[in-house]
C-alpha cells in the first residue's frame, strides 16, 4: 500500500484511495440523509436478539444475488465480508484476481469494486450492512466503507492483528485503528453513529472468557476515548451454556465499569467458532444451541453458522438455513427454558474478577495504548495460540469436566491466588498428555454427539 496521505478525510488514507473517493463533506451528507438506516438504529431498537450472517463473494452481481437471497431469511443485519487480499492491503492483487478469477476471492474486494458499487449493495437490501474483514490496518477500507454508505465496521488493533498476523507491531495497528475511531467521533458530532464492533473471538480456539472480554474492552475503551458513541462487544460461544450465559451478561456490568456512561454498548455472540461437526444434524443442533445461548445471555445479536461450516464457505441456501435455524433458538416458544441463576451469578462474578485483574493494571494511569503494548510485551496480557510474535502465546487453555474453558497454564497473566485456586479447582491436574488433551478439547463438538445416528455409529461422524 502507498504511504498514507491525509487529504480531506479525518484520517490518513493512501493517495490512490484519496483520488478515488468522493470528498469527505459529500460522504457526510450522504450518511446524514434522512432516508439512510444505520446499524445503530437496528441495535437500539431490538428487544430480542436478531441474526446476522457472514457473507461475501468476489463478483459484484453474485454478491447482490447473495445479499438478496439471505435477506429473504429475515436477518436483522447483513454482512459484507472482505477478501483476504484486501484485508492485508493488497488492493492491486485483489483487483487483478477480480478481473481474472473472481471466484477465487474468498470475500468482496470493496476497494477494487469502488464505493459506487458499495452503494449499490446498500440500496439492494432493506437492512443495514456491516463490513467484516480482519485487517490490522484498515484506514483505506474504512474510507471506502463510509463512502459506500455503510456505518458498521468490525475490528480493532488487538483482535484484527494478534490472531491473524505474524509480525505487525501492536502499536502500529492500535494507532491506525485510533485514527478510524477518531473519524467515527467526528461523524458522531455530525449526527452519524458508526457501530464499531470488537472481535472478542480472537483466535476462536478455546478462548477463556476473561481473555476475550479483556481484549474487546480495551479496544472499546480506546474507541470511546477517541469519540466513538456506539460499541458492540462480541464474545465467542465456548459451548458450555452456564459459562457463555455468564460471560454475555458480564459485558454490561464490565462496560459500566470501564466505559463512559454516554456510549451505547451492545452485546454480540459469535456462534461456536471452533471445529464444527460434519454431520448436518449435529451442526444444526449446535447452531440452534448457540442462538438459545444468545437469548439466555441477553445478547442483541448473534452471528450464525451453517451446516457446511466443517467443509468450507457455505452456499447461499445453507447460509439462509443457518439464519432460520438460529431464529428457532431465539423463538419466544423456547422462553420456558431457564438456567440455575445461582450458578450463572457465581460464574459471572468470577469472570468479572478475572477481567478486572487483567484490565486494572493496564488502565491505572498513563496512555492506555502504550500500556496495552507494554502489557502484551511482558505477557501480562496474552492471546492463546496467537500467530503473532508480539504476543507471548504462553497461556494454555483447556476444558473442565463441564466443558467450560479454563486456564491450564496462566503464562504471565497477573491473576490473584484466589482466581488461580478457583480455576485450578475445576481442572484435573497431574501430567496429562497435553497434546492429546488439547486436541480433545478443541474437537469438543466435532465428534457429533447431538443426533442419534452419530451416537450409534461413530463412523458416521467423519
Amino acid at each position: 500500500m502507498s504511504a498514507p496521505s491525509v487529504v480531506d478525510f479525518p484520517m490518513a488514507v493512501s493517495p490512490a484511495a484519496a483520488a478515488a473517493l468522493p470528498p469527505w463533506p459529500e460522504v457526510v451528507r450522504w450518511l446524514r440523509a434522512p432516508e439512510r438506516r444505520h446499524a445503530a438504529d437496528v441495535l437500539r431498537a431490538t428487544r430480542r436478539p436478531f441474526v446476522q450472517p457472514r457473507c461475501g463473494v468476489g463478483d459484484h452481481d453474485r454478491m447482490l444475488e447473495l445479499l438478496g437471497a439471505l435477506e429473504q431469511a429475515g436477518p436483522g443485519l447483513l454482512s459484507v465480508t472482505i477478501d483476504s487480499h484486501t484485508r492485508l492491503g493488497r488492493f492491486d492483487t485483489a483487483a487483478r484476481v477480480l478481473r481474472e478469477r473472481p471466484a477465487d476471492l474468498n470475500g468482496y474486494p470493496l476497494p477494487a469494486h469502488g464505493w459506487e458499487r458499495g452503494r449499490d449493495l446498500v440500496a439492494a437490501v432493506g437492512v443495514p450492512l456491516e463490513v467484516r474483514h480482519g485487517s490490522p490496518e484498515a484506514r483505506d477500507l474504512f474510507a471506502y466503507t463510509l463512502a459506500s454508505g455503510i456505518t458498521s465496521f468490525e475490528g480493532g488493533g488487538i483482535g484484527y492483528n494478534l490472531p491473524y498476523c505474524k509480525d505487525v507491531p501492536l502499536r502500529d495497528s492500535l494507532e491506525s485503528w485510533r485514527e478510524i475511531d477518531t473519524a467515527c467521533g467526528e461523524l458522531a458530532a455530525e449526527g452519524v453513529l458508526v457501530d464499531r464492533e470488537f472481535f472478542g473471538t480472537l483466535t476462536g480456539v478455546l478462548m477463556p472468557p476473561s481473555t476475550s472480554l479483556a481484549c474487546a474492552l480495551l479496544e472499546a475503551r480506546l474507541a470511546a476515548d477517541a469519540g466513538v458513541r456506539c460499541l458492540s462487544i462480541a464474545y465467542p460461544q465456548s459451548g458450555e451454556v452456564y459459562q457463555d450465559t455468564a460471560a454475555l451478561r458480564a459485558i454490561t456490568a464490565l462496560a459500566a465499569r470501564y466505559l463512559p456512561a454516554h456510549v451505547e454498548v451492545h452485546v454480540v455472540l459469535h456462534e461456536f467458532m471452533g471445529v464444527f461437526p460434519r454431520c448436518p444434524g449435529c451442526a444444526e443442533a449446535l447452531i440452534l444451541f448457540g442462538a438459545l445461548t444468545a437469548r439466555l445471555g441477553g445478547a442483541a445479536k448473534v452471528i450464525n453458522k451453517t451446516t457446511q461450516e466443517a467443509s468450507g464457505i457455505p452456499t447461499a441456501a445453507a447460509n439462509a438455513r443457518g439464519i432460520r435455524s438460529a431464529q428457532l433458538g431465539l423463538s419466544p416458544l423456547l422462553d420456558f427454558i431457564a438456567l440455575d441463576e445461582g450458578l450463572i451469578a457465581e460464574e459471572c462474578g468470577w469472570i468479572q474478577r478475572e477481567v478486572a485483574e487483567l484490565l486494572d493494571p493496564v488502565l491505572e494511569g498513563g496512555d492506555p495504548l502504550s500500556r496495552i503494548v507494554s502489557a502484551f510485551a511482558r505477557g501480562t496480557l496474552d492471546v492463546p495460540f496467537s500467530a503473532s510474535v508480539h504476543a507471548r502465546g504462553s497461556v494454555v487453555p483447556g476444558r473442565d469436566a463441564r466443558g467450560a474453558v479454563r486456564y491450564r497454564d496462566f503464562g504471565g497473566l497477573p491473576f490473584s491466588p484466589a482466581v488461580r485456586a478457583h480455576n485450578d479447582s475445576h481442572l484435573r491436574r497431574g501430567r496429562p498428555d497435553l497434546l492429546a488433551v488439547l486436541s480433545a478439547d478443541i474437537n469438543h463438538f466435532a465428534a457429533g454427539r447431538s443426533c442419534e445416528r452419530c451416537a450409534a455409529d461413530p463412523t458416521w461422524r467423519a
